[in-house]
C-alpha cells in the first residue's frame, strides 16, 4: 500500500473534468486519477495530458454502474488504503431543443446527475483520509431552479436538518411526478437539469452535517461549487468561460490547505460562499 496521496476526478475525459485533471496534476502532490466510462477515450485523455508534459493515471468508472464504483474503490483501498481528493464532476444534460419527453429527460439526467453521484459518495467517502477534500460540482441551475419550486418544496431543500433519506424520496418523486405529467402541479420547476443539481447541492450539505457529527476530528472538508458558464459539449460554445477557467473553483476546493477550516458543506461559485 503506497502512501502516495490519490486524487480522483470523474467524468474526466473531456470538458470541465479533464481541466481539473489537468490543473490537479501541475499542484496536487500525488496520483491524479482521470475516469471515464470508456476506457479508449480515457486513456486518449491520458496520452493528451502526457504530451502537455503532464502525469495522469486512468481508471475506468461508469457512475452508472454500481459494480463500476465498487471496482474503483477497491482499487483505491488495496492500492492506497483510501483516497484524498474526490471531485465528482461526472454528469450529463439533455440539449434545450431535445424533442425526448420530459419524463425520460427527467429520469435519465437524474440518475446520473443526482443517483450515481450519491452512489459514488456512498463508496467511496468511507474512504477519504483525514484532511481529504470532497468537491461535488454542481450548477447555478441549482438555485434558479430552486427558486422555481413551490415555498414548501424551497423550504425542505433549505433545511438543515433535511435527511438523505428525505432527498432521495423527494428526487424520485419528482421523477415520478413527471411520469404522471402533474410535476409542475406540485411544485416542480421545468427543468430536469437544475433539480438533479439541487440534489447534488442539497446532498452536499447533508454529507458535510454527517462528516461533521461522525468524522469531526478529521478535518475532512465538502462542498459543492458551480464551475459557471463553460465552454463544452454540454453547455456549447457561446459560454463564457473556457474549461480551464470552470475548473478554478473545483480545483480551488480540491486544495483547500490542510489548516483550513471550511468552507464546508457550503455551495461556492467563483471561490465565494454563495447563499442557499
Amino acid at each position: 500500500m503506497s502512501n502516495v496521496p490519490v486524487a480522483v476526478v470523474t467524468g474526466s475525459n473531456k470538458g470541465i473534468g479533464f481541466a481539473i485533471v489537468r490543473a490537479l496534476c501541475k499542484q496536487f502532490p500525488g496520483d491524479v486519477y482521470l475516469t471515464a466510462r470508456d476506457p479508449g477515450r480515457g486513456r486518449e485523455a491520458v496520452a493528451k495530458l502526457q504530451e502537455e508534459g503532464l502525469h495522469a493515471l486512468f481508471h475506468q468508472l461508469d457512475i452508472d454502474d454500481l459494480q463500476s464504483i465498487r471496482a474503483l474503490r477497491d482499487f483505491l483501498k488495496e492500492k492506497y488504503g483510501g483516497l484524498n481528493v474526490l471531485v465528482n464532476n461526472a454528469g450529463i444534460a439533455f440539449k434545450v431543443h431535445d424533442t425526448t419527453p420530459f419524463a425520460v429527460q427527467a429520469e435519465v439526467t437524474l440518475k446520473t446527475n443526482f443517483f450515481g453521484t450519491r452512489n459514488v459518495c456512498t463508496e467511496l467517502l468511507p474512504l477519504v483520509k483525514p484532511y481529504g477534500r470532497v468537491v461535488n460540482v454542481s450548477s447555478m441551475a441549482s438555485s434558479s431552479a430552486l427558486g422555481g419550486c413551490s415555498r414548501e418544496l424551497q423550504q425542505k431543500f433549505r433545511s438543515n436538518t433535511i435527511t438523505e433519506d428525505e432527498l432521495v424520496e423527494l428526487m424520485t418523486k419528482f421523477v415520478e411526478d413527471t411520469k404522471k405529467s402533474v410535476h409542475e402541479r406540485e411544485g416542480w420547476p421545468n427543468t430536469a437539469y437544475g433539480v438533479s443539481k439541487i440534489g447534488v447541492t442539497v446532498l452536499s450539505r447533508i454529507q458535510a452535517r454527517m462528516l461533521n457529527e461522525k468524522r469531526k476530528g478529521d478535518h475532512i472538508l465538502l462542498n459543492a461549487c458551480c464551475p459557471g458558464w463553460v465552454r463544452t459539449d454540454m453547455a456549447g460554445p457561446r459560454a463564457t468561460k473556457s474549461p480551464d477557467e470552470g475548473a478554478e473553483t473545483p480545483v480551488y476546493l480540491a486544495l483547500l490547505p490542510s489548516d483550513a477550516d471550511g468552507p464546508h458543506g457550503q455551495f461556492v461559485s467563483n471561490k465565494t460562499v454563495q447563499t442557499w
